[in-house]
Formats: structure tokens, C-alpha cells, sequence
């Protein structure tokens, strides 16, 4: 069965066409990567397939319609880390968290024993337990995503969107934060999808690729079927060298 099931997606913003007629599919704990270039849309699609834009299309999760979920059902089956989470000034990791039990609170309540604990064993899953007290602006790039991670992994949800998760860390935090989202996607059963800049890292971690440009699906397939010296060429306007690696395609850039 498929977790995530999109068929026809539209987006427009301010008038503009954004994403045009994309068809994507991604089964019960797989992890599919969105990539294409600058403006191909793939950040919009995303927050498209998480309810958080108008859409046009068809957008399934787990065979429901996500335009016929309440907006508490849709934050206990899906979960979205952005680019740039946006966190009140001076807010504390574990208070973070915490907010993501807030589909689960009852409006006028507060957080119950329960929601206090699946806070700790998510910090202590992410060896966050230690930065519990600390500001979240007084963290690292990398502690910083483990804890947007944190959140998302505290509402329980089977499905992770990720958006450009390692855009603003370095290559050891990246590396440290994917390996972190695929011990967890096998640990829990999550399913995946993410976008991404990086393309031999997108290589590496997918199941598959999806390359969008103008707004469309343009390839699709195993990480070796798409990530081509002829697609990048095309799509991205670029001369580059495939190397296989143990793990997916390596692109190399070359001079012309």
C-alpha cells in the first residue's frame, strides 16, 4: 500500500503556476527524494503533499484524502520539518518538543503525564536528553536539526516530509542527521520524503528519485536511473562525471 499517493498535483502562488500535473508515489516505509533545480518547484510540492498549500489534484495519505482531514488528524499522520521552522524567541528544546503533542491535546488542555514522556524518549532517542533546558538558539546547526527532527518524531506520525534537511550544516552534520533519519525510518517504520540540493547525497539515501523542472516530473526511478549524465546535463545545464559509489551514483562536476 502506498503511504503517500499524488496524482495531478497543482500549485499556484500569487497568480503563478508553480507545480504543474505532478504525479508521485511512495510506499509504506520508503524514503523517495524530490531533486531538480533552482525554481523547479520542489519545496512548494512538498508543502503541497503536507496540507500546508492550496493544491489542486489529487493528495492521498495512507488511501485518505488530505482535503477531508481535520487539522488534527492530518498533524498525527504527517510530519513536516522545513527549512526554517519558525521557534518563539528564548523557547527551550524540550519545550519544542512538546509542541509536537500538540494535535493531541484537548483544546482548553493541557499536555498530559503521556505527552511529557513520549518528550523524553524522543530526546533521549536523539542523545538530545542533555540539551533539554537549553535555548534552542544557543545550539549548533546540527543539534538545531535533531531537534526539528525531535518535534516532528513526538507527533507520532508514519510519515516524515523533509525539506532541504542538510541545506545549512556541514558535511559532517549532514551526514550525522541523515544517518539519523534512516536508523529511524528502520527503527519505526517511517516513511520518507524529502528534498534535496545535493545530489550525490540525495544518491545515496533514496529508494528512489523523483527530478522535477518547471514544475513537472521529468524522470523518476532508482537513484542510477535518474541521476544520468544526460538528465543532469538537460535539466540542470551542467557537465558532470558518474561515478558509482557503494551506496548510489557520485556526482562530480567537470570543467568543460
Amino acid at each position: 500500500m502506498s503511504a503517500i499517493e499524488v496524482a495531478g498535483l497543482t500549485v499556484r502562488l500569487d497568480g503563478t503556476l508553480i507545480v504543474d500535473g505532478v504525479d508521485l508515489a511512495v510506499a509504506e516505509g520508503e524514503w523517495v527524494t524530490v531533486i531538480g533545480p533552482n525554481g523547479a518547484g520542489k519545496s512548494t510540492a512538498l508543502r503541497a503533499i503536507g496540507g500546508l498549500l492550496p493544491f489542486g489534484g489529487t493528495i492521498r495519505w495512507h488511501g485518505r484524502a488530505v482535503d477531508k482531514l481535520h487539522r488534527r488528524e492530518r498533524a498525527k499522520a504527517v510530519a513536516t520539518v522545513l527549512q526554517s521552522p519558525v521557534v518563539p524567541p528564548g523557547m527551550r528544546v524540550f519545550d519544542y518538543v512538546l509542541l509536537g503533542r500538540t494535535p493531541y491535546v484537548p483544546p482548553l488542555g493541557r499536555e498530559s503525564a503521556a505527552d511529557l514522556a513520549v518528550a523524553d524518549d524522543v530526546l533521549a532517542a536523539l542523545d538530545l536528553a542533555p540539551f533539554a533546558g537549553r535555548r534552542l538558539d544557543t545550539l549548533s546547526g546540527g543539534e538545531r536539526q535533531r531537534v526539528f527532527l525531535a518535534r516532528a518524531l513526538a507527533q507520532g506520525a508514519g510519515i516524515l516530509l523533509l525539506d532541504e534537511p542538510t541545506s545549512a550544516l556541514d558535511i559532517g552534520h549532514q551526514q550525522e542527521v541523515l544517518e539519523l533519519v534512516d536508523r529511524l525510518r528502520a527503527e519505526r517504520g517511517l516513511t520518507v520524503l524529502a528534498t534535496m540540493h545535493d545530489l550525490s547525497t540525495a544518491g545515496e539515501y533514496a529508494d528512489r528519485i523523483v527530478l522535477l523542472a518547471g514544475g513537472r516530473v521529468v524522470a523518476a526511478g532508482t537513484p542510477a536511473e535518474v541521476l544520468t549524465e544526460g538528465n543532469l546535463a538537460e535539466h540542470y545545464r551542467v557537465k558532470v562525471r558518474i561515478i558509482d559509489g557503494d551506496r548510489g551514483p557520485l556526482v562530480v562536476p567537470v570543467r568543460g
